[in-house]
């Protein structure tokens, strides 16, 4: 399933309404990042590209709704990781950046990426790279 997050169950319905109307079958649940609604991973490329642009586009709404409540202080955008050892751990950023991020990977690359760093940062390996890959190869 791919997974888009929301944070105003208003934008979250908007995004859902949008994905049914394109005859896209979607779960919503709360989690403990906020507000998900869960597509099918084996859709379409242009139905991904549909609701990958709708998605940004409510984006910007979210961000503006954020940077409104409480005089703009709510100004953090947070990643949940997972640690090798099976606890979560939220990453938080300033909301420019998680977009910059959003802009370029999916939520489950960023997922990958934050979780491969947790596993280096807690298991370092101060090798060479050229050596890292070899001892992975073999």
């Amino acid at each position: 399933m791919n997974e888009y997050i929301f944070f105003d169950t208003r934008l979250r319905d908007k995004f859902a309404d949008h994905a049914k109307a394109l005859g896209v079958e979607c779960e919503l649940r709360d989690d403990t990042m906020g507000l998900v609604v869960a597509v099918p991973e084996d859709i379409n490329d242009d139905l991904v590209d549909e609701l990958e642009d709708h998605y940004d586009e409510l984006q910007e709404e979210q961000s503006d709704l954020m940077s409104l409540s409480e005089g703009g202080l709510k100004k953090l955008a947070g990643f949940q990781l997972v640690l090798p050892d099976g606890q979560t751990s939220t990453v938080a950023l300033q909301p420019d950046m998680a977009k910059r991020l959003l802009s370029c990977f999916s939520f489950d690359e960023i997922q990958v990426l934050f979780d491969a760093v947790a596993r280096s940062a807690l298991d370092p390996k101060n090798r060479p790279l050229c050596e890292i890959l070899r001892a992975e190869k073999a």
